[in-house]
């Protein structure tokens, strides 16, 4: 594990190299292995990074009250008298959001607290009209659990390797507002309608040591909630934000002063901020300056991180317990009695039974089942509907698994990416690539011919691939006799090809079979013509 760990970091250090190379600004000082003034190399450097990611509850209704989600609605058109703070107003916790969270934390191997307290944490801003959010600092609803990830690391990214991050607490708390600032008119305005909304903090350990770490894990977090259906995890659209918190030490020694870089809304960006950040200060302990406890904010355009506010004098939040909210209480089947009404309650065992099958444990059932390649599974999971496409595919057609992910991978997928479509938009069914793979496995075409029915197919005009090697006369000749009067005839007009292969250079039979291909337009089986023209050529 201590042998995995060192090469892996060498692999960060590599990776943070070779993105600090490429960078427009570089920071002045980053030279590769330049020695410090107590004489130790820079490569000696290490990266510790831990996670905060805020991921929006997927859910019709606000964590605290009845006020619609929705994305992009007219601004403050979905705001309750609870969310404008006006006096008088109570909090009632939505069940669902409660839910979620329980199943997201035993996805994640957490430990579901059956008792859990909701806190007031002070702050002023302007989208937060109350002056406070309701969270859950102190006694979260869900604690130690942990994300299994992969990545490939080397030089050519090709060898694969599995990490664990820890899991710190998942809590619920209630989304701000949202501030628009128009620069031209020096104003700013207040839309609330994303105040109330329910979020999880999702609390990660500083287990990672660099860009690609933290983005692996983010997107495998990202692929287990929209799997769990707990959140949709569009980080376009902010269901799921990224605060990071960088620092740099050497290894042995403590860890170094801590930079928040905060509201990165992209895995790519993550990574890119992260591996700046790292290097930055990097560079300023190299020089004799000292890193400051504060909160910056990515700019995508240059690729740096930009200081936001300081975090020296650390901001008392004044935390309290939410004098409006008892605690949340969650049973299981042990200590559910009777007289309660199991309707009104979140049970932990029922939840449990509602856990799906997750990315990982899919990933390793494929592999194991169809025998394909490790990264193959991970192209199939991390595509929505793609794991259920082929194993559609695979049930219907009498073809090998891994012809069946060649041609998925290669040209369904490709094509599905060209042009900008999912899964479940695609012209070409499940049912109809059997029926073109079955073609293909029983001889009736050839691979070539199989492509141009492909290609028709994604054409979506509702014909079947038969109809289409019919219509278009695709299908291979089958008649022995008339194969080998066309080869006779290749042959005959070659005449130096065959003196070339009757002297021992059996290569350019190739050409040969190429010629009868032309001939038939693909409509001949290559390894028939290649004994044909063997046994007419001994």
């Amino acid at each position: 594990m201590a042998l995995l760990l060192v090469s892996l970091c060498a692999w960060c250090q590599r990776a943070l190299a070779n993105r600090t190379a490429n960078r427009l600004t570089v920071v002045r000082g980053s030279a590769g292995t330049a020695a410090t003034r107590d004489g130790r190399s820079k490569s000696k450097w290490m990266g510790v990074v831990g996670l905060e990611v805020h991921a929006q509850l997927r859910s019709n209704s606000k964590l605290f009250s009845g006020s619609q989600v929705e994305f992009s609605a007219p601004p403050n058109s979905l705001v309750s008298f609870l969310d404008a703070s006006l006096p008088g107003t109570l909090p009632v916790l939505n069940k669902h959001c409660v839910e979620a969270a329980v199943l997201t934390g035993l996805a994640l191997n957490c430990t579901i607290n059956k008792k859990s307290k909701f806190d007031r944490k002070h702050y002023f801003y302007a989208d937060l009209p109350v002056g406070y959010q309701i969270t859950q600092q102190r006694c979260p609803v869900a604690i130690n659990g942990n994300l299994a990830y992969s990545l490939y690391v080397g030089r050519n990214r090709d060898h694969l390797i599995s990490k664990l991050v820890r899991i710190r607490q998942i809590q619920l708390e209630q989304d701000s507002g949202k501030s628009l600032h128009d620069d031209a008119r020096t104003q700013t305005l207040i839309d609330l309608n994303r105040a109330g909304v329910g979020l999880m903090e999702i609390v990660m350990e500083p287990d990672m040591c660099c860009g690609d770490e933290a983005a692996a894990a983010v997107r495998e977090l990202q692929l287990i909630l929209h799997t769990l259906g707990t959140c949709h995890g569009n980080m376009a659209e902010g269901q799921l934000r990224v605060d990071a918190n960088v620092s740099v030490h050497h290894r042995g020694e403590p860890y170094g002063v801590r930079a928040e870089v905060k509201n990165i809304n992209s895995a790519r960006f993550l990574a890119r901020a992260i591996d700046y950040e790292i290097q930055r200060q990097i560079d300023i302990l190299e020089n004799g300056g000292k890193i400051l406890n504060e909160t910056r904010a990515f700019d995508y355009k240059t690729g740096q991180t930009i200081s936001m506010r300081d975090k020296e004098g650390k901001q008392d939040y004044r935390f309290m317990p939410e004098p409006n909210l008892p605690p949340l209480v969650i049973y299981d089947n042990e200590n559910l009695s009777t007289n309660v009404n199991p309707e009104q309650v979140v049970n932990i065992d029922q939840i449990r039974e509602l856990l799906p099958e997750l990315p990982n444990a899919k990933r390793k059932r494929l592999v194991e089942k169809y025998n394909i390649l490790a990264e193959h599974s991970f192209t199939l999971v991390n595509e929505d509907g793609l794991v259920q496409f082929f194993e559609t595919v695979v049930e219907q057609t009498e073809a090998n698994p891994r012809k069946v992910i060649g041609w998925i991978l290669n040209d369904f997928l490709a094509l599905l990416k060209q042009n900008n479509l999912h899964v479940n938009q695609s012209p070409i069914s499940p049912s109809a690539l059997s029926e073109l793979l079955n073609l293909l496995e029983k001889g009736f075409i050839s691979s070539s011919a199989a492509k141009q029915v492909f290609a028709e197919l994604w054409k979506g005009e509702g014909k079947t691939a038969v109809q289409i090697v019919e219509q278009k006369e695709l299908g291979l000749i089958q008649d022995h006799r008339k194969l080998e009067q066309i080869c006779q005839c290749v042959i005959e007009d070659h005449p130096v090809e065959v003196s070339e292969i009757q002297q021992g250079n059996w290569k350019v039979l190739n050409k040969l079979i190429g010629q009868v291909q032309r001939a038939t337009r693909g409509r001949t089986a290559p390894t028939l013509v290649k004994s044909i023209l063997e046994k007419k050529l001994s």
